[in-house]
């Protein structure tokens, strides 16, 4: 058990995280309300050729209120086996069964599930808080010829993948050659390769990698570690090695910004955020310079447990002797939020809340709206104020519009850098029918 709760704690080391506005409490399932999950991650783990199988770690956030269930499709074609689920804030075993389609739909959670198909039922750990989270590790073993195969001397893992953040494992000895989706190529600890990428769209993903034997094998495969030197060619001070090299579809910070009125110069945000270090206890927001910070708020997304907050300055941190990561100026606003220390093989996911004055970043520029921001975290998410509609981004991004007409922008950056981005906007003649 020792032994599994430590795998497990790795795994969960960087838990995905949900874009929608949360708040903490429980409530009892709605009638009719159909199942909705987020923040999914798959890692793939490719076997020996000769298997045609892969092992798949799933992560996902269950998100229906009051949901003590939550259902997993076995995806048509693919044999399972070796299934297992866990618990990500406390890193136990959650008890399951497979249920036919026809089983499935008896739920209210699944009014639509495939009546041909095949489902993993889990029974969750806890209630799902309302407008909280249940956040799960599926694992499984699918044998499937059809996505893996050998062609010729090279193996293919051919697959179209509907989740969003992947990471795709290379057997031990082989080499990339191909990979038709632009990805992130890192080692694993024990020297095999690995590709991970984050899809935007709103379209599967169809997956083509090709990979030939040929390569270092154990411990001589393994890589150097990650140092903490910076880019040399940056004309600034850029990140890190260790940071550059980090994969980025699996790292579990985002924010979402609702810009008020631009005269304001004010916007309020949420940041979540997951903690799997043991013995860690608390949570240091330092405020970035040009930024003041006001009402902030805190609870566990697992729970809907409320945190206490301290707003001090940088002055009032050291003298409590806590080391931050990044650097504190002494008149530096500081956010601490605390929480009970995490223990060995669990994790507790925060979402925090703020407001920010920031007049640089945020104004108005004659009839303009601008929002010019550096935004680091992969997953990043920008509202703009009731009656204002959408002009210029710099920056690529996914554009919807919400239930209230109000436009909201996605910007997700596959790269291990930040986004300098540019937003304008300019005052509606008349009211955007919402849906619209």
């Amino acid at each position: 058990m020792t032994r599994l709760i430590a795998t497990v704690s790795l795994i969960l080391l960087f838990c995905g995280a949900s874009l929608q506005k949360q708040q903490p409490g429980t409530a009892p399932t709605a009638a009719g309300t159909a199942q909705t999950e987020a923040d999914e991650y798959t890692r793939y783990e490719l076997l020996g050729p000769e298997t045609a199988s892969f092992k798949i770690l799933y992560e996902v956030t269950a998100t229906t209120p009051g949901a003590r269930v939550y259902y997993n499709p076995i995806r048509k074609g693919s044999t399972a086996s070796d299934e297992a689920v866990y618990d990500a804030m406390t890193g136990e075993a959650l008890r399951f069964e497979v249920v036919s389609g026809a089983e499935a739909r008896k739920d209210p959670l699944m009014p639509d599930a495939d009546l041909a198909g095949n489902y993993i039922k889990v029974q969750l750990a806890r209630a799902v808080p309302a407008e909280g989270q249940g956040r799960i590790l599926i694992v499984k073993t699918y044998k499937d010829a059809k996505s893996y195969y050998r062609e010729g001397d090279a193996i293919v893992f051919n697959r179209s993948l509907g989740i969003r953040r992947n990471k795709v494992v290379l057997p031990a000895g082989f080499e990339l050659v191909s990979c038709n989706v632009p990805s992130q190529v890192l080692p694993e600890a024990d020297g095999r390769i690995a590709v991970s990428f984050m899809n935007a769209g709103a379209e599967e993903a169809h997956l083509i990698l090709r990979a030939k034997p040929g390569v270092q094998t154990g411990p001589s495969a393994a890589p150097h570690p990650a140092t903490q030197k910076r880019s040399w060619e940056a004309p600034f001070e850029g990140e890190t090695e260790k940071e550059r090299l980090s994969e980025r579809a699996h790292q579990d910070r985002d924010i979402v910004y609702f810009l008020q009125q631009p005269e304001t110069h004010a916007f309020s945000l949420y940041h979540d955020y997951t903690e799997s270090r043991p013995g860690m206890d608390k949570y240091l927001n330092v405020v970035r310079e040009g930024s003041t910070v006001s009402e902030p708020s805190a609870y566990v997304l697992d729970t809907g447990e409320k945190l206490a907050t301290r707003l001090i300055t940088g002055t009032e941190l050291a003298a409590t002797k806590t080391t931050s990561e990044e650097p504190v100026k002494p008149t530096t606003q500081v956010v601490v939020i605390g929480f009970p220390a995490v223990k060995k093989g669990q994790s507790v996911r925060l979402r925090i809340s703020e407001t920010y004055t920031a007049p640089a970043s945020y104004r108005l520029d004659g009839d303009e709206l601008v929002f010019d921001r550096s935004l680091g975290r992969p997953r990043n998410a920008v509202v703009l104020p009731a009656g204002w509609y959408l002009t210029a981004s710099t920056i690529p991004a996914t554009v919807t519009q919400l239930p209230d007409g109000r436009i909201r922008l996605d910007f997700w950056n596959g790269r291990p850098d930040s986004v300098d981005v540019l937003v304008k906007a300019r005052r509606r003649v008349s009211p955007a029918e919402p849906g619209h």
